[in-house]
């Protein structure tokens, strides 16, 4: 077993897991949903970014034949200056000359565009399959963030009183902080299906996209973790306060 490359199977193993983990402990729950729905794009992703991998051979086979017939079709057209601008094979002067030279050095580019055009259109396609999905993922990343946003640790143990408006508090400071360690989870795996469109497809603006996903996640995670530093500093304060109270 090789540690170098990321194991689609283990990250969908572990999103699985992740997902009946939430629905056991909180059942009906929103971020349940979202775990179901990143499982589901998990999978999806995994079986897209392993065929990006692998060679488009349908595709390279038309490509090859395309540039075979523009290589023909320009060189027919670039040795025979005088059939298409009318000009003679004998040139009387220069300037005709120049024309000609001209005529075919702007043919040479023409054919070397299309041939770029044509060689590059694999890439291209597998590039434009990698960043609709990473969009989805990034869209899933936003959504995990909207679940965490009302989880406020330091309304866990206020004792101010809610407002019509206010979020409802159902969770104990226990429960809180389990959420927030999934909502983190959900979050690192995130970027993890992200990245194996990478690990066997050299896109440079595939990797652009999948970096902003990842310095995306690492910010909202950032923030739960945030919470969850608050909510264990107050389980650590809570045993002292107790002990002053019993001792009052």
């Amino acid at each position: 077993m090789t540690f170098r490359q990321l194991d689609s199977g283990r990250i969908l193993e572990t999103l699985e897991l992740l997902r009946q983990r939430i629905e056991e402990r909180f059942p009906g729950a929103g971020l349940g949903r979202v775990a179901h729905d990143l499982a589901a794009l998990g999978r999806q992703c995994a079986a897209e970014a392993e065929s990006l991998g692998r060679p488009n051979l349908p595709l390279r086979v038309a490509v090859g034949f395309l540039a075979v017939v523009v290589v023909f079709a320009a060189s027919a057209v670039v040795s025979a200056p005088w059939i298409a601008l009318g000009i003679p094979r004998q040139f009387s002067s220069i300037g005709e000359y120049v024309q000609a030279v001209e005529a075919a050095v702007q043919e040479l580019v023409f054919l070397g565009v299309a041939i770029f055009f044509l060689f590059t259109l694999e890439a291209r396609h597998k590039r434009r399959r990698a960043l609709r999905a990473i969009h989805e993922l990034r869209s899933i990343a936003h959504i995990v963030d909207m679940h965490q946003l009302t989880k406020d640790p330091e309304r866990v143990s206020s004792t101010q009183p809610n407002t019509a408006s206010s979020p409802t508090r159902q969770m104990t400071p226990d429960q809180l902080g389990r959420y927030l360690d999934y909502c983190s989870e959900m979050l690192s795996l995130t970027s993890k299906i992200a990245a194996l469109y990478v690990q066997n497809f050299d896109d440079v603006v595939t990797l652009a996209a999948v970096n902003e996903v990842e310095s995306l996640t690492s910010g909202l995670s950032r923030k739960v973790w945030q919470k969850i530093s608050v909510l264990r500093q107050d389980a650590a304060g809570r045993p002292d306060a107790t002990a002053r109270a019993a001792t009052a």
